[in-house]
This record gives structure tokens, sequence and C-alpha cells, in this order.
């Protein structure tokens, strides 16, 4: 074999491994394909964030702004193809979508790969089909309504049975913003003419039970981030003995959970 037919063998293997190379880069940098309507990557269960707030209860202007701050931080710190969804514990005591928003976050412009994809497209495609939907949601989820009812631990249990927040999908968390005052039929908080509060609240061994008597185990393993808003008049028993006894029933329950105060003070 001459050295010419060695330099060609050569350059065709050269060539082989760009083009090897390029087929390979198409594939692992090429989009994924997403759902129109969810803007999660089709075909995969995405971890799910729900922010839920509880709206009955009213709120001052300033808590409103705390809350909305709070929906903005969950949005910005979203991996690309997690699933976002907002939620209201209505005045009936219902837990509502949203102007059903639960969308995928597709990737701003400064989450996606330059050498593959435009930023700039990226961006405006971001704020068209997520942030904007969102931002219309936000306008009605921080209007306060006043509600002789406030099921919150229901409410918890009744969405971790939505299949979009079953056992199966990953990273189920819940972002709560409550003053934690529970009133239904399980318990109630109120009443404080019976006593103390763990005077007047069932063992939490008997809630635990009637929870899972309703609901299964469908919150077990989910992550609950806890926003107290602060109540004038409640703030020692929101920080004391009804913290330990929520603590007590989310634990026995099998949720993981974390509690952040927002303070009356400076909120009012």
């Amino acid at each position: 074999m001459s050295g010419r037919d060695l330099l060609g063998i050569f350059n065709l293997l050269i060539v082989a491994g760009v083009v090897a190379a390029v087929s390979y880069l198409a594939l692992t940098l090429r989009p994924a394909e997403y759902d129109a309507d969810t803007l999660c990557i089709a075909g995969i269960v995405p971890p799910h964030r729900v922010v839920i707030i509880d709206k009955t209860d009213l709120y001052s202007t300033q808590q409103a702004a705390v809350i909305e701050r709070i929906i903005l931080t969950q949005r910005d710190t979203l991996a690309v193809g997690e699933r976002l969804s907002l939620f209201e514990l209505d005045e009936s005591g219902r837990l509502d979508a949203t102007n059903q928003f639960s969308l995928c976050n597709p990737g701003s412009g400064d989450q996606v790969n330059p050498l593959y994809r435009n930023p700039d497209r990226i961006q405006a495609r971001y704020e068209f089909l997520f942030d904007a939907p969102l931002q219309q949601a936000l306008a009605d989820l921080v209007v306060p309504k006043d509600a002789p009812q406030s099921p919150i631990l229901e409410a918890l249990a009744e969405l971790a049975q939505e299949p979009s927040m079953a056992q199966t999908v990953p990273g189920r968390r819940i972002i709560l913003v409550s003053d934690m005052l529970q009133n239904s039929e399980i318990f109630s908080v109120y009443g404080r003419s019976r006593g103390a509060v763990f005077d007047r609240l069932p063992p939490v061994a008997d809630t635990v039970e009637a929870i899972r008597e309703e609901y299964g185990l469908a919150l077990a393993g989910v992550v609950l981030e806890i926003y107290l808003i602060e109540r004038r008049g409640w703030e020692s028993e929101q920080n004391g003995a009804l913290r330990t006894y929520w603590a007590q029933v989310f634990n026995q329950l099998g949720v993981t959970m974390s509690w952040n105060v927002q303070p009356t003070d400076a909120l009012s």
C-alpha cells in the first residue's frame, strides 16, 4: 500500500470522526420535545413544586407583597423542566387551581446552551409562555378573602392524591403560605374558652388517623415549606404550641416540614 493510500485512509478516518462527533453533539444538544399544554418534557414525569396560598383569612397590603415575593422566589429557583403550580385555599374551603396555572419551566435565556439555542429567542419564549401567565395568576392570587372554614390539613392531603403529585412523582414540594389556624371538622384551633391549645385539640394520633382513613398515605414523602403569616393576638400560640402540634402531625404523616415566620410587625 502506497503512502498516498495510507494518507487517504487517514483522511477518511478523520472525516468519519468529525461526522461522528457532530452527530453525537446533535443528539445530545438537541432540545427535548415539549408538551404544548404544560411545557413539560414529553414522556418524562417532572419534579413538581406547588405553591398554596391560604386565602381563608384577610391579608394586609404588605402581607400580599410578601406573598408575591415568595412566589417569585419559587419561580426563580425552578430547575429547567421542573413544574410549578399555583393553588389557593378559597373562602369556601376548597383548593382551587389559580388561573389553571401549572407549567414546567421551559428554561430562560440564561439557562440554555448558547452553542445550540439562541438565548434571546429562548428568553422571549420563556416570558411569553411561562412568565406572563404566572404574572396574570399572581394578580388574583394575592387578593385575600375571608372564610368561615380553613381545612388546611385536608387540602394538603387532597392535593397529594392528585396524579401530578402522586408518590410516583419525583421531588414533590409544597410551599404553603398560611396562618396555620386550622378550622375544620378534624380539628379547630379556635374556642379559647375551652382552655390552652393542647387542651382544645384532639390527640395528635387521632388527627393523623383521621387523615389516613380519608386520604391514605398520600402525604408521605412530601417536602413542605410553611411560610407562617402571624396574626395579632395569636403569635405566641402560632410559634409555640400550635407549631409543636403541627410538627408532630406532619412528622407522623411522613412529611418533611420547615417553618418560616413572616412576623406581624414587619407586615402590617
